[in-house]
């Protein structure tokens, strides 16, 4: 017995504005219908003791410490821009 239907693949590829033709529904019926048994089999494990993670690989970023520093002088800033005002950068509108 399959656990998914033709017509659900249809409605899936109808929401993935997806244009799938009869022989090509059929096939992924029986496709994603060996994908889910698969899946399911990993419902038969017992994982009442597993921790759960977010990488499969024991992995932690390592980051530098955020620290303020001082940045450029506004005049080094200023010069490089194509029009400032007053300390500030100026950028053409784009709302009315």
């Amino acid at each position: 017995m399959s656990r998914i239907s033709i017509e659900q693949v249809k409605h899936v590829a109808h929401l993935a504005r997806l244009a799938v033709s009869e022989e090509e529904a059929e096939k992924f019926t029986k496709q994603l219908d060996a994908i889910i048994s698969f899946a399911e089999q990993l419902n038969e494990l017992d994982t009442e003791n597993v921790e759960p993670t977010s990488h499969v690989l024991n992995m932690k970023n390592v980051l530098r410490e955020d620290k303020a520093k001082k940045g450029l002088p506004i005049e080094e800033v200023i010069k490089n821009a194509p029009d400032s005002k007053d300390g500030y950068v100026r950028v053409p509108s784009i709302l009315e």
